[in-house]
């Protein structure tokens, strides 16, 4: 859909925009309308502090293995961040849904799925859900050192802000048709570029659930299983309390 003063954001053909107001919860509201309103939903919070929204997935595979669909998310909203943040700065994620950027906590994403939906069976809908930092948080008491970062912060304009949103949306369209077209195998190699690098030796995968499966070096045992429903979860990176993310 095109930008227009009514609807400011640039999205990409097959994308249908729907804002709340500031107080809002994109997520929430989401999962909420994604069965009625169908894939492309792209649900947007006006805040001024925080980057929020979310979109309406609909897998052709069983919820199981549909949830992987939570890396390219990931993936997403690095390469959106990274095509409007100055030279040179690093934007990486810790696991399984934190957003970084040189180091400190930006932001986060979150996957919601129909909660009647049993793990062999095609959800009707997924839900990813990203909010970032946009500017320093009115809540931080005088003196505090957090390791949160926010975009403007940065060096992020307000108008990056809002065209990180349609580059996200591009990014995934993007992703998607790697996974199509080469396999998941794509998408786990470019979220595993942005994670810590493990030890010497070391082997990193995605199991076909999402799971992350560490293989010690020299070990031909059974490798080391994070699982990514525990991971998402907790949802480490977000604080409930100021529906912000955290401050590190």
């Amino acid at each position: 859909m095109s930008r227009t003063p009514e609807h400011p954001l640039d999205l990409p053909p097959g994308f249908t925009l729907v804002t709340l107001r500031e107080r809002g919860d994109a997520f929430a509201h989401a999962c909420a309308i994604a069965q009625e309103q169908g894939a492309g939903t792209l649900v947007w919070v006006r805040r001024y502090d925080v980057v929020e929204f979310a979109v309406v997935l609909e897998p052709d595979e069983k919820l199981a293995t549909a949830r992987r669909a939570h890396f390219a998310a990931m993936n997403a909203i690095a390469d959106a961040i990274s095509a409007h943040c100055p030279p040179e700065r690093e934007v990486s994620f810790r696991w399984p849904d934190a957003v970084l950027f040189d180091g400190g906590l930006l932001g986060g994403a979150r996957l919601g799925w129909p909660q009647d939906c049993g793990e062999d069976e095609i959800p009707a809908w997924l839900v990813a859900s990203i909010m970032l930092r946009a500017a320093d948080m009115v809540h931080v008491e005088t003196g505090l050192s957090p390791d949160g970062v926010s975009l403007m912060g940065e060096g992020f304009e307000m108008v990056d802000t809002e065209a990180i949103i349609g580059s996200f949306a591009r990014h995934l369209m993007t992703a998607f048709d790697r996974w199509k077209e080469r396999g998941f195998k794509a998408v786990a190699d470019d979220f595993f570029t942005r994670l810590p690098k493990g030890k010497a030796g070391e082997r990193r995968g995605l199991d076909v659930n999402g799971d992350l499966l560490v293989h010690a070096p020299l070990d031909r045992g059974p490798p080391e299983r994070t699982p990514l429903v525990e991971g998402l979860g907790r949802a480490d990176w977000y604080d409930k309390r100021h529906g912000a993310p955290k401050l590190g």
